[in-house]
């Protein structure tokens, strides 16, 4: 039990120390790839407790896009982050007021938490003991609760397109493909039969066709 316990306090002690450099660092893109660690030890932490699905989903889905999207972006847009920082002591004391009250807020919640005794009667259905947490996830996700999965992804793929529709924009000098005009196209809106006389350029041609 030495080794583990030895890993959980490694992984912990880089957790936090990795939130506060987020938090502190002035580089926003150093305060990303801190992001990036302190997910990573979450993950280790997952990992310990048994939890491999959400370890492995903490690293492909928050390391691995949404933490590098962000990075992309800081390291993309050109932000002047001097005079964001402007009014950084005219709202310290709003700042400091509002974090006081939840940070005595989350004092309170920990203080009063308590575990109830009736939880574990509220499971409805046996966990099975003889297959992974990531196949028994798998079995109630895609039997019992198939329906609210359904809807969970129609509702991102509305937000999705919703996301499309609104950032949009067609500009008047930008050529774009049209699939049903080039789909509806003939031989003869593609191409056009020249008769050029020998000596004569296709330039020529058009010359004198244009002088007819």
């Amino acid at each position: 039990m030495i080794l583990p316990a030895l890993f959980f306090y490694l992984f912990a002690a880089a957790c936090v120390a990795s939130a506060v450099m987020v938090i502190v660092s002035r580089n926003p893109v150093h305060s990303v790839l801190y992001l990036i660690l302190a997910f990573v030890n979450a993950s280790g932490l997952f990992i310990l407790m048994g939890a491999e699905f959400l370890g492995m989903m903490l690293i492909v889905v928050y390391v691995g896009a949404v933490a590098v999207l962000f990075l992309f972006v800081i390291m993309m847009l050109d932000v002047d982050f001097v005079e964001l920082r402007e009014g950084f002591i005219q709202y310290l004391p709003i700042g400091i007021v509002i974090g006081g009250i939840f940070l005595f807020e989350l004092l309170l919640v920990v203080g009063a938490w308590v575990i109830n005794p009736s939880v574990t009667k509220t499971i409805t259905a046996a966990i099975p003991t003889n297959v992974s947490n990531t196949e028994a996830l798998g079995l109630v996700l895609y039997t019992k609760y198939i329906h609210y999965f359904q809807l969970a992804g129609m509702v991102l793929l509305v937000a999705m397109i919703g996301a499309i529709v609104l950032t949009l924009r067609h500009k008047a000098n930008v050529k774009r493909q049209n699939i049903n005009v080039q789909n509806a196209r003939t031989p003869e809106m593609a191409m056009a039969m020249r008769k050029v006389a020998s000596g004569q350029g296709l330039q020529d041609a058009d010359a004198a066709e244009w002088v007819k």
